[in-house]
């Protein structure tokens, strides 16, 4: 096994260094589009997350499938709640628990953010043509291993 010597670049680690920077500036892309719809992108993440669900998940659903710790839950709903996006209400048959309602708010918001996503999409992908942006979805998928955000591919 060789190793490379100080001045040959490690070319695992200029690719992990690409793959940061890409993610820093699809951040950047995508809270710009995001703004003026006045959501985060956590937040964005959390409303996505509960229409996914057939029936309002409970808090902690949402913790666990976001792979956060419910305090984190508590805050993004707290935010989506005070824009009329999200309700709390009671479990019909367990009033100790609160599940999490979408309202026709929320689901404006959603579409707005199918919208703005895709242009973020769009402007991220622009140089690539549509055979490249297959092998990347085929690359990101393979690294990714499996649904985005926990989510199965369900365009909302």
């Amino acid at each position: 096994m060789t190793t490379p010597d100080a001045g040959t670049p490690d070319a695992d680690g200029l690719l992990a260094e690409q793959l940061l920077r890409l993610t820093r500036r699809l951040h950047r892309v995508q809270k710009r589009y995001l703004e003026p719809i006045g959501i985060t992108p956590a937040q964005s993440r959390l409303l996505r997350t509960v229409a996914f669900y057939d029936s309002p998940p409970r808090m902690a659903d949402l913790a666990e499938r976001l792979e956060v710790v419910p305090r984190a839950v508590t805050s993004l709903v707290d935010g989506l709640e005070s824009s009329g996006c999200v309700r709390r209400a009671p479990d019909p048959t367990n009033r100790r628990v609160i599940r999490i309602e979408l309202t026709e708010t929320g689901r404006g918001v959603l579409r707005a953010l199918r919208d703005a996503r895709r242009s973020a999409a769009e402007d991220i992908l622009a140089p690539l043509t549509a055979d490249q942006r297959d092998v990347l979805g085929g690359l990101l998928s393979a690294l990714v291993g499996g649904p985005v955000d926990g989510v199965p591919d369900r365009r909302c």
